[in-house]
């Protein structure tokens, strides 16, 4: 089944003139706090300032991170980036989530910047996310740009809203995987992806 083009779905553009310090201040009268003492008098703006960071995603378009930064050549390798680390926000309960992501393309005569896959965990990362949709955009991102013979995305997380709430267990990870292409199809190439990530 054709999905849409991760490269070229871009989300309605922020308000940057919109703030949510009032929000916030809002928030914390609600939870008992007094906005106006010394340690929250300026907790309503960083609050505002970290949230736009960690979602600075919604306003990052993919195509313009990888800058053309895809090159021809005469490869049909298997290329890996393994261990990039990502910060991200469970979008039902606004609690960070984070871990490390490993990414694989068998190449189709064309290969992309290798500092780039990072850049592009980092734009899917952060937005409101579940660990499932990061790791299927990821891959459906890479073969978009590339148009690979396969693609292998696998992540590995662990959720606050695991450890801090609901079953409260500190040590239990998450894994998911997306495959496509030669990586579905294939067991040999699968089979060599996930050992090489855990090499």
């Amino acid at each position: 089944m054709s999905r849409k083009s991760t490269v070229v779905k871009m989300l309605p553009p922020r308000r940057p003139d919109v703030s949510i310090e009032p929000l916030v201040k809002q928030m914390l009268s609600a939870l008992g706090e007094d906005p106006t003492r010394e340690g929250l008098q300026r907790t309503p703006y960083r609050v505002d300032k970290a949230l736009k960071f960690l979602t600075s995603g919604y306003d990052t378009d993919p195509a313009k991170v990888v800058n053309g930064a895809i090159y021809s050549v005469k490869y049909d390798e298997m290329v890996i980036v393994k261990d990039i680390e990502f910060f991200s926000m469970c979008e039902h309960h606004m609690l960070p989530f984070f871990g490390k992501v490993h990414v694989a393309y068998l190449a189709r005569n064309k290969v992309i910047g290798l500092s780039k896959i990072p850049r592009l965990v980092d734009i899917f990362a952060r937005r409101l996310q579940i660990q499932e949709r990061l790791t299927q955009e990821l891959a459906d991102c890479i073969k978009d740009m590339l148009d690979p013979i396969g693609v292998g995305v696998v992540c590995e997380a662990q959720h606050f809203c695991m450890m801090m709430r609901g079953v409260e267990k500190q040590h239990s990870g998450t894994v998911t995987s997306a495959m496509l292409g030669s990586f579905r199809s294939r067991k040999a190439t699968r089979d060599e992806f996930l050992s090489l990530i855990r090499s």
